[in-house]
């Protein structure tokens, strides 16, 4: 626990003075409506799925390929450009073992820090519109987020992992001859400028197939410090940002805390349901006091709850262990922090999504009191409501129905390598993912098919851009309003009143859509297990 709240306080207080600098950095006059942000927005989106389509399609013909790696099927380009495109980093292949130097550098690196750099600069215009001021400019923003923030950023966390002994070079495989005789492949590459924008951007796309559980990736106890800490440093930073935009300080203080909250909960709970040993190991010799299968024991036992949590409460989606080997009830806690969304969340995209439970809270909190609900100000009314309702049922429609769907059908059903309730959890966790997008997966999996692939790049492009886009049409109309004065049944937003009002809004509304999936996977399983 020692280590797991030393991770988290340091990252909380470098987050505030980030913050301080990513506000300098994207603090702007500049003046400009939401239609033409949004319009930019959708142009540069555009093509930053057509770039990487068309790297990755002709990758056997590219240079950086010193290990002649072939084409990939259409289905599978979709999938990965439509994934790194969304800030996913879904992926249903093996980097060392699919992908070229130059697929890895110039299509999906580079969209590690271009929608990275999207989700930053959209939650700049929301902010500047609800402070009062322009929206701005899109390209403008994308690229200050691009160069003055995330590059000097991930230099600097890449030079430390090379010295931690994450491999930077383009020379090809390494051949070397083991103890038995045989000759063994050992694949390299530039890998720690890769890994450092895969944490700092909520990206989690991993180098090799199996991410930061290789020890390419993640060396050694100090890097696995360094990568966790780089998952949450930006979303938290982003929180002190829009508090500064706005000019609302106290208020962004009452949104780190709740965040800060629900993050220590899961924590928790994540650390408490994995101290019990595996039921597949139990009555063996081998069995012991806690849950050791999956995990990279040279870490510690607390490091894998501890990275699972951080990775699904943004939406970064790298793992240090393997979620298929967690607990049934641990592997609930990844879930519900993808289906909350808000826990820090995506750069940028996190406190995005929690704007959208704000505004539901305190429009049911309005109508509760007989009263027309108001945020900073202005006057929450149907127009607001209409969008922020659709973004926020879009996430579980696109989970449920996929799931749905997928375990009805040979699609989803020939595909799972474990019966009954884990194979149903193999499935939602999928979906979840791809409609968080995060990028992780619960493996146990065969979904490199086309079906998966087809399925899980439209979950990951609706989810990505839906709950981005109305938000910010959300924010366009309330930045057209007229501020009210306070009066003395004003619901003021820098209270602990408010802080609950967020929280529970959080909790019951994530309960109501996610409870009866829970209960048909990680719950059931769980009951299965113990009524042997």
């Amino acid at each position: 626990m020692v280590f797991v709240t030393l991770i988290i306080g340091i990252s909380a207080v470098l987050s505030w003075f980030l913050g301080r600098y990513m506000t300098y950095i994207m603090d702007s006059s500049e003046q400009g409506t939401w239609q033409s942000y949004l319009k930019q927005f959708a142009v540069f989106n555009v093509i930053m799925f057509a770039v990487s389509f068309a790297v990755l399609a002709f990758q056997q013909y590219l240079p950086l390929n010193p290990d002649s790696k072939g084409a990939l099927t259409a289905d599978l380009i979709f999938n990965t450009a439509a994934s790194f495109t969304t800030n996913t980093n879904l992926q249903h292949y093996s980097g060392e073992v699919s992908m070229s130097y130059f697929s890895q550098l110039f299509a999906l690196m580079w969209l590690q820090f271009v929608s990275a750099a999207t989700g930053i600069a959209v939650l700049t215009a929301i902010a500047r519109g609800l402070g009062g001021k322009g929206f701005g400019n899109f390209y403008k923003d994308m690229m200050r987020a691009t160069f003055y923030i995330l590059l000097p950023v991930s230099f600097v966390v890449a030079v430390m992992l090379i010295f931690t002994g994450v491999p930077m070079t383009f020379g090809g495989a390494v051949e070397a001859h083991t103890l038995e005789g045989a000759l063994q492949s050992i694949s390299r590459g530039p890998a720690a400028a890769f890994i450092a924008i895969k944490q700092l951007g909520s990206n989690g796309g991993g180098f090799f197939g199996p991410n930061s559980a290789h020890p390419f990736e993640n060396p050694n106890f100090w890097s696995n410090i360094i990568e966790s800490m780089s998952i949450i440093i930006i979303p938290m930073s982003c929180v002190w940002m829009f508090g500064r935009l706005t000019g609302k300080m106290r208020h962004a203080a009452v949104i780190f805390g709740v965040m800060l909250l629900l993050l220590v909960m899961k924590l928790s709970f994540a650390a408490y349901f994995e101290s019990a040993p595996t039921g597949a190991l139990a009555g063996l010799d081998v069995q012991t006091s806690s849950n050791l299968e999956g995990k990279e024991l040279r870490l510690g036992k607390s490091a894998a709850p501890l990275w699972a949590v951080l990775t699904t409460s943004t939406s970064n989606g790298s793992v240090n262990n393997m979620h298929d080997s967690l607990n049934p009830l641990t592997g609930l806690v990844p879930l519900t922090g993808m289906w909350l969304n808000e826990t820090f969340g995506g750069v940028g995209v996190g406190m995005i999504n929690m704007l959208i439970y704000i505004l539901t809270g305190v429009f049911i909190c309005g109508m509760m009191v007989g009263r027309t609900p108001e945020y900073l100000g202005r006057k929450v009314e149907t127009q607001e409501m209409k969008l922020v309702l659709l973004a926020l049922l879009v996430h579980p429609l696109c989970i449920l129905g996929g799931t749905a769907l997928f375990t009805i059908m040979p699609w989803g059903a020939e595909t799972v390598h474990n019966a009954g309730a884990h194979g149903f959890t193999e499935i939602l966790y999928e979906f979840t993912s791809a409609s968080a997008n995060n990028g992780s997966g619960f493996e146990g999996l065969g979904d490199n098919t086309p079906a998966w692939n087809i399925a899980t790049g439209i979950v990951m492009l609706l989810s990505r851009y839906v709950p981005i886009v109305l938000p910010l049409m959300a924010a366009g109309s309330l930045a057209a309003k007229r501020i009210s004065p306070d009066t003395s049944g004003t619901l003021h937003t820098d209270t602990v009143l408010f802080g609950a009002v967020i929280l529970g809004s959080i909790i019951f509304i994530g309960a109501l859509l996610f409870m009866p999936v829970a209960v048909l996977g990680p719950v059931s399983e769980y009951m299965a297990g113990a009524l042997k």
